[in-house]
């Protein structure tokens, strides 16, 4: 098997972020929450930015790209994005963010070394929210990993983009009744809540058994809010309805390292 490993950062409503490696060539997906905090966590896990090759965003949210403005100023890479997020960025972002966008349709494919990421939409209330289909080459072998953390429902484009992938990291954000009965406004709650939104536990282990009956069999439960879940709540659900599955599953941390 290829030696590649994607590790989540960090999940969660302050903050996003995974890395994407391999022995020769590592890459971001999103760089939420600070410039500090994501040089500590890439350290951690025995990477410095100047082995980082690119950065691919699936959306303009801050909780997906607040690092890059002060981190971009002293490592220099390109980040990849749809045209419709960079859009969005270019009313508020810093020079050194703005310097190093490279911006794409929205389905797009982009090869660094091993790697090749493919996008795919995902309904989110984003000017261009994408999923990502990796496939990384190991000789005549290709193997496949998805990346999917902010949707509100799962669509054709969502089930083509990430079916049959060996390992997935899938967004589960929300328990229904948490999130109806908790402290958010109810306009906040709707947002949440709908197909444009972000994916609840029970949507989330529903398509995790579509996937598993395509081939998967390791999941990472990501983007869990902090105020509308539990990991037990998310973990529990997910893996009660993969019951009979030869599967492993996880769920990110909100702040520390998950290893997928």
């Amino acid at each position: 098997m290829a030696n590649y490993t994607l590790k989540v950062l960090y999940s969660g409503s302050d903050g996003n972020a995974a890395l994407l490696q391999t022995d020769t060539v590592a890459v971001l997906i999103d760089a939420g929450r600070n410039a500090k905090t994501l040089t500590a966590a890439l350290a951690a896990s025995g990477v410095t930015p100047d082995m980082l090759s690119a950065v691919f965003l699936t959306h303009e949210h801050r909780d997906h790209v607040a690092a890059l403005d002060v981190f971009l100023k002293h490592h220099k890479m390109p980040v990849h994005t749809t045209a419709a997020s960079a859009a969005r960025l270019r009313r508020t972002a810093s020079a050194a963010l703005l310097d190093n966008l490279v911006e794409h349709a929205p389905l797009f494919s982009e090869t660094v070394g091993e790697l090749t990421l493919t996008s795919f939409p995902t309904p989110h209330d984003s000017a261009g929210s994408v999923g990502y289909r990796i496939t990384v080459q190991d000789g005549q072998k290709t193997h496949t990993v998805g990346y999917a953390t902010d949707l509100g429902a799962v669509t054709g484009a969502v089930e083509e983009g990430l079916m049959g992938c060996e390992a997935v990291v899938l967004e589960c954000n929300h328990d229904p009744d948490m999130l109806m009965t908790g402290p958010y406004p109810y306009d906040l709650k709707r947002r949440i809540a709908s197909r444009n939104g972000h994916l609840s536990n029970p949507d989330c282990a529903a398509f995790c058994v579509k996937l598993a009956e395509h081939g998967t069999r390791r999941f990472l439960l990501a983007h869990l809010s902090e105020t509308n879940n539990l990991p037990e709540l998310a973990l529990g659900e997910v893996t009660a309805a993969l019951a009979g599955f030869d599967v492993r599953v996880l769920a990110a941390d909100p702040v520390s390292i998950t290893e997928l």
